[in-house]
């Protein structure tokens, strides 16, 4: 599994025009689920995304895990997309969509996140606090 996972002030999800979810303060998490990923490796990116000290504290480090903040989850297989060959990547890393919503599902439940529309072609709008952006694996 990848995830990319950018701290943000706000973040929304739009499908056909609606907006199907919305979160303040927290994460944005754009989640890759590969072939080969099992649920021990959603509960263990999960615990992993819940456990990162990457907000301030009261002297304004980065030592505050995500505790009570928002979490807003899409689903993105692309993450796994490999353009080491040509200019069109292929994505024959990605996980098939069966087994992926499974894992996306079951990641999403463990930190309790808002989330996109698994398979659906999204807008995704986010305002970044600060230049916070990391590439998670497992």
């Amino acid at each position: 599994m990848r995830a990319l996972v950018q701290r943000v002030s706000s973040a929304s999800v739009t499908v056909g025009g609606d907006v199907v979810a919305r979160i303040g303060p927290g994460l944005l998490v754009l989640l890759g689920v590969g072939d080969g990923d099992s649920a021990a490796d959603a509960d263990r990116l999960a615990a992993k995304t819940r456990a990162l000290r990457i907000f301030a504290d009261g002297e304004g480090r980065m030592n505050e895990p995500l505790g009570e903040r928002e979490v807003l989850c899409v689903s993105q297989f692309t993450l796994y997309g490999d353009a080491r060959r040509g200019n069109r990547p292929s994505f024959v890393g990605a996980a098939a969509p069966d087994v992926a919503e499974q894992l996306y599902e079951r990641y999403c439940d463990q930190l309790g996140a808002a989330r996109g529309v698994f398979g659906a072609h999204m807008d995704v709008a986010l305002v970044n606090d600060g230049p916070m952006t990391l590439l998670l694996e497992t």
